[in-house]
């Protein structure tokens, strides 16, 4: 496991395969960062499917409201909903979505983000400038490559827990 640096700002997903280290990116993107914690700290991501994995590409989750695997689990939902919160506004910025990064999730408008992401597989530099980067993976990267691809996936992969490092 990678050096933890900021355990208020690293946030720890289990998967099938084991531990995903996230640091995330407060200075860039503050209410994205304190979105994911405070969701992480309620318990919203955990048993939440990975619902929209394309191969080459990137692993979709968050989908708070409908992508819980034990509770009322519905896959042709999955991806449609988000939180009870209110939409977090793009907070763009240079970074480069290079593969192991963290993006927002959102519909076609900019300032719809809200507790869906996306970790990319590999560099997705078409992204750069539309979509919000707020994290990247310092390990564990080879359990997100090896999760259950599909749109949506037949048995998808899930985000057993979530957690913020500081609170492990």
């Amino acid at each position: 496991m990678a050096e933890i640096k900021d355990p208020e700002n690293t946030i720890i997903v289990e998967l099938k395969g084991g531990p995903v280290t996230i640091e995330l990116l407060p200075d860039v993107a503050p209410q994205h960062c304190a979105r994911i914690k405070e969701l992480a700290r309620a318990g919203a991501y955990d048993n939440v499917c990975f619902h929209r994995v394309i191969d080459g590409f990137m692993a979709q989750t968050g989908d708070v409201a409908h992508g819980n695997m034990e509770k009322d689990f519905n896959l042709g939902r999955a991806g449609t909903g988000g939180s009870d919160l209110p939409d977090v506004p793009a907070e763009f910025s240079k970074l480069p979505h290079d593969r192991g990064t963290l993006g927002a999730a959102r519909s076609m408008n900019p300032n719809s983000a809200n507790s869906q992401f996306f970790i990319n597989f590999k560099d997705n530099h078409f992204l750069n400038g539309q979509y919000t980067v707020y994290g990247r993976v310092i390990s564990g990267m080879e359990h997100v490559d090896a999760i259950q691809r599909g749109e949506p996936p037949m048995n998808p992969d899930r985000m057993i827990s979530m957690k913020v490092a500081a609170d492990v």
